[in-house]
């Protein structure tokens, strides 16, 4: 097996999330914030990653300590989950409750066909590593 891509993540002052490698290589991201300063910031990290992307990554957004999930947070994922690299990315983001779920899920279901990336939410922690865990096909 080939060694995982390396993280090139380091905590910065302000900056509202955490990153670790998942056992599949794969990222956990668990985000505190929201603010201008960590979506600018987990943006330029995001499209570093996917420089060079050339294999299946199964990442996991917890999102479970963020209350409310502004529209521009949204935007700014479905950007980096537009980009060719990203045909390779599997993301379940995990969120605290259906309301937050169905919020971005209404505004992500009226772009998705934007991304490239498989993206799904959930409010259950078990069903997005169940559902990260499935092979590609079944991904969707």
């Amino acid at each position: 097996m080939s060694e995982p891509k390396p993280l090139h993540w380091k905590p910065e002052p302000g900056i509202g999330y955490t990153v670790v490698r998942r056992p599949d290589g794969g990222m956990m991201l668990a985000f505190t914030d929201l603010s201008d300063a960590t979506i600018e910031n987990w943006r330029q990290f995001a499209l570093e990653h996917l420089l060079g992307s050339d294999r299946l990554t199964r990442n996991l957004y917890d999102l479970r300590q963020v209350k409310e999930i502004p529209e521009k947070a949204i935007h700014t994922a479905l950007e980096v989950n537009s980009d060719p690299a990203a045909r390779n990315i599997r993301v379940a983001v995990v969120v605290a409750s259906d309301k937050v779920a169905n919020a971005v899920r209404e505004i992500y279901y009226a772009v998705v066909a934007e991304t490239s990336a498989a993206i799904k939410i959930f409010t259950d922690m078990e069903a997005a590593e169940t559902w990260l865990s499935r092979p590609m096909d079944q991904m969707v």
